[in-house]
């Protein structure tokens, strides 16, 4: 895909839930994965995790995790180590959920400009997650990152181009 300019790459990207059965060359998950890397995190602390899946036997146990796996041909668990987290002083807040939420958009940027869609998941069960990857305590999931090369007749929801006007939500002080 071609795009003029960030904006234009933003506003053609889409969560597609219609997925080629095509598997992503790892050459392209490497490129995405590089996006998710030098996304900025708390004190540049990198808490991220990621999990690439996108084995048979990887993706099958995605599907015991969420019926919103789309049948993608690629998924990325994503998740942060609470034990490596920038913590705000004054509450104790951490920065993991946000690191990951910025590694996962720099990661949904980088796939659209492939021409690679996605569909940040997150109505999955976390315990199941957890069990079927093994994932340590430590390991917080945040989101899976369903991947693959759109159907021809994948499509924008209905919804997609709507937006609330900016003066309910941008306020100027």
């Amino acid at each position: 895909m071609s795009f003029k300019n960030f904006v234009d790459l933003a506003t053609s990207r889409y969560s597609v839930r219609n997925f080629l059965n095509k598997k992503v060359p790892e050459s392209e998950i490497q490129k995405i994965l590089h996006a998710g890397l030098i996304a900025p995190t708390g004190c540049n602390n990198q808490p991220q995790r990621i999990i690439v899946v996108n084995s048979e036997e990887g993706l099958a146990k995605i599907k015991e995790c969420t019926r919103c796996h789309f049948d993608a041909p690629l998924v990325f668990i994503i998740s942060y180590n609470k034990d490596e987290c920038w913590k705000r002083p004054y509450d104790g807040k951490l920065s993991g959920d946000i690191d990951a939420s910025i590694v996962t958009t720099h990661m949904i940027l980088q796939a659209a400009e492939l021409g690679i869609g996605s569909c940040w998941v997150m109505h999955y069960r976390p315990e199941v997650l957890k069990e079927k990857f093994n994932l340590p305590d430590n390991l917080e999931s945040t989101a899976l990152l369903v991947m693959g090369y759109p159907s021809e007749d994948s499509k924008p929801a209905p919804a997609h181009e709507t937006s609330r006007p900016q003066d309910e939500i941008v306020q100027w002080v």
